[in-house]
């Protein structure tokens, strides 16, 4: 058996080619102009059976014109409360070539009123998005009916 010592491969770093091919043109893609276009767009994207049942966090992800490259959902959790995990935002967000992104939660309540960790975590989510340079431009929280945006309210 070889010993690793002996072995250097380990040495060269392995190839990695990264490819982006699009399947929608880019005049296709939504814009996002405003807070209510991405509500709008959001909207969309969620279930209906779900929005009053259990809160779920998705990510829009954009071009540098705003155009929506895809929506992710992050997670999906309780009545009250789910978990989000900042790695996987900025996995897909670096995946898909972002340069900007809008997070998005429900409130199965109905309350539009941000929670305390609500703010917390839009605050550490804009903290790792400067440090990679990909602008956090809202984070909404919706219902069936309305939204809360934090850039609306000067709260970002």
């Amino acid at each position: 058996m070889e010993s690793t010592v002996l072995n250097s491969k380990w040495l060269v770093a392995s190839e990695i080619e990264l490819i982006y091919k699009s399947k929608v043109k880019t005049s296709e893609r939504p814009k996002i102009v405003s807070s209510q276009s991405a509500f709008e767009i959001a909207l969309k994207a969620w279930d209906e059976n779900k929005i009053e049942l259990l809160e779920q966090f998705k990510v829009l992800m954009l071009s540098n014109s705003n155009r929506v490259l895809g929506i992710l959902e992050i997670s999906s959790g309780g009545i009250t409360g789910t978990v989000v995990d900042l790695r996987l935002i900025f996995a897909a967000l670096l995946k898909t070539k972002a340069t900007a992104f809008i997070i998005v939660h429900n409130h199965p309540s109905g309350k539009l009123n941000p929670s305390e960790a609500d703010k917390q975590i839009t605050a550490k989510i804009k903290q790792a998005s400067q440090v990679l340079d990909i602008a956090l431009l809202d984070h909404l929280i919706i219902t069936l009916e309305s939204y809360y945006s934090f850039a609306d309210e000067g709260v970002l």
